[in-house]
């Protein structure tokens, strides 16, 4: 991999390179950098997998892999990146979106991964949730290391880590127990016994600490008789802040992301580690995606936009331009947020070729693509291509690209797939979003002179040579002619009358892709009925 000059280092601004940075100054800069003992940096990403993958696990994937592609470009390291499932965490209430609901509602507190598969086709619940995150990311192509907790407690991996939080448990209570309501703090432990009569994972307190037997004693809840158990080989496991902090320090964690709701465990965990004379690994605060009234999305309330509702509008490049842009701002995922996406995605991308070298770097087409962009280019933006298939009234996709190639007869779909799929994601965005809301203006007999002039304009003052500025130029032109207070109200009509809503895209672009001919055939349609 061709690594960036150091001249060009303090002209990186991108994030991912800031963060990249942070990295390579945590281990002795660019000119004295030390690769970690364990031979390589890690990055992580996290899964709870009591649900399916989301939004907000592709984010946090797409985002580490940028940083951890920056970093390849500035230093000589290897990297490993690992997705870490805490599929030993305890079920706390039955999913909406599963079969079988009764039956999981008798494994409440188990283990994910100790409860049968309600869609039985795995070994456990939580070994079907793994399975549909590794496939999930697999579609994708992510370049992942997948572990699970359940195999790591169970393997004696942790075990030494472990015995080290038992050891050190008086200072990660005085830690822990001041963030916790006065009740909560009676019973709080870092150590969750598992039940051997139930299974379940047991949120209790602990009688006794035993760090020389490496052991903590508590009472059963089910007989009250009090147990000894060990702390090592899947016996226990620990409390989320504890668990996180666990992991940094057995894994060798060297960055992780999360969004700010997990802002106090970060610090905490942080503390933990501290107290452990543990390395604490660098970590960015993410902000959360809002609706569109600027609530929380909430995967419960059912308020957002899951991957694969963006991938029937829009491609997955587009969203990965969405999780790119400024991740420590709150930002709106709603359904038109993706055309406007899309069309950042496409105009980033037309220009990146013509950008120096410098600026290449800081471009999110350069992140999105891991520095080696694939072939795709069009100057036909999506927002043009949902009004086109608008305005010809139709889904069938070879009439869209029969206008298409009237406007550009060198695109086909198979020396441009990308943009085919384009086609087919402005089908879908037009039947689901633009169609049930249609609503024609019919012109009446004040509107007849305007639209008159707009045809009269397109037959003797445009040509196939004129550009989609001369064009707009000419309309301008018609709107002032007519006296609107606001040109504003002048293209609404148009947009109404012509395409059955309030607004649409600037209409010069819009007349050249459509064609000058088409246009005035059109209009003078509208004008005879």
């Amino acid at each position: 991999m061709n690594k960036i000059d150091l001249k060009h280092h303090s002209q990186l601004k991108a994030w991912p390179f800031n963060e990249a940075i942070k990295i390579i100054k945590k281990n002795g800069d660019f000119k004295n950098f030390q690769i970690p003992s364990k031979g390589y940096v890690l990055f992580q990403t996290g899964y709870g997998p009591s649900g399916l993958p989301h939004i907000g696990t592709f984010g946090e994937v797409v985002r580490t892999t940028m940083i951890r592609n920056a970093f390849e470009h500035l230093v000589n390291c290897p990297t490993k990146m690992i997705t870490f499932s805490d599929d030993m965490d305890g079920l706390r209430k039955v999913p909406d979106n599963v079969p079988n609901k009764e039956m999981l509602s008798k494994y409440i507190g188990k283990p994910l991964t100790s409860i049968p598969d309600p869609f039985e086709k795995y070994e456990s619940f939580g070994h079907h949730n793994n399975a549909k995150l590794c496939s999930f990311l697999d579609e994708f192509k992510f370049d992942y290391n997948f572990i699970s907790s359940t195999e790591k407690y169970k393997s004696g991996d942790f075990d030494k880590t472990i015995i080290e939080i038992l050891e050190n448990y008086q200072k990660i209570l005085e830690i822990i127990l001041p963030t916790l309501r006065s009740e909560r703090r009676e019973t709080y432990s870092p150590f969750l016994p598992i039940s051997e009569i139930t299974g379940k994972v047991l949120q209790i307190k602990i009688d006794e600490y035993r760090p020389k037997n490496q052991s903590i004693i508590y009472t059963e809840p089910t007989n009250n008789a009090k147990v000894e158990v060990e702390v090592t080989s899947g016996n226990c496991k620990l409390q989320w802040k504890v668990d996180w902090a666990m992991r940094w320090m057995a894994l060798g964690v060297d960055y992780e992301m999360c969004g700010k709701d997990l802002t106090e465990s970060v610090e905490l965990a942080s503390k933990i580690c501290k107290v452990n004379n543990k390395k604490i690994p660098i970590n960015l605060i993410y902000e959360m995606f809002l609706d569109e009234k600027g609530e929380k999305i909430s995967k419960s309330v059912g308020n957002g936009i899951s991957v694969d509702q963006w991938l029937r509008y829009g491609s997955p490049q587009s969203l990965s331009l969405y999780m790119f842009q400024k991740p420590k701002s709150a930002k709106k995922l709603f359904f038109d947020i993706i055309p406007k996406t899309v069309d950042e995605y496409i105009s980033h991308y037309n220009s990146f070729e013509k950008l120096d070298e410098l600026k290449k770097f800081n471009s999110p087409i350069w992140h999105i693509h891991g520095g080696n962009p694939q072939n795709f280019q069009t100057e036909i933006n999506f927002s043009s291509l949902i009004n086109l298939v608008s305005i010809c009234n139709s889904v069938d996709k070879s009439i869209i690209w029969a206008f298409i190639n009237k406007y550009d007869q060198n695109i086909t779909p198979d020396n441009n797939p990308e943009f085919d799929k384009l086609i087919d994601y402005a089908l879908n965005y037009y039947k689901d979003f633009v169609l049930p809301k249609k609503k024609y203006l019919k012109i009446n007999e004040s509107h007849k002179i305007i639209f008159q002039d707009i045809v009269d304009t397109l037959t003797n003052d445009v040509s196939d040579k004129s550009s989609a500025e001369d064009i707009q130029t000419l309309l301008y032109e018609i709107g002032k002619k007519h006296e609107f207070a606001n040109l504003k109200e002048f293209f609404k009509l148009v947009y109404q009358v012509l395409l059955g809503q309030d607004q649409g895209p600037r209409l010069g672009s819009f007349i050249k892709l459509y064609g000058i001919k088409e246009t005035i055939k059109f209009i003078n349609k509208l004008l005879d009925k």
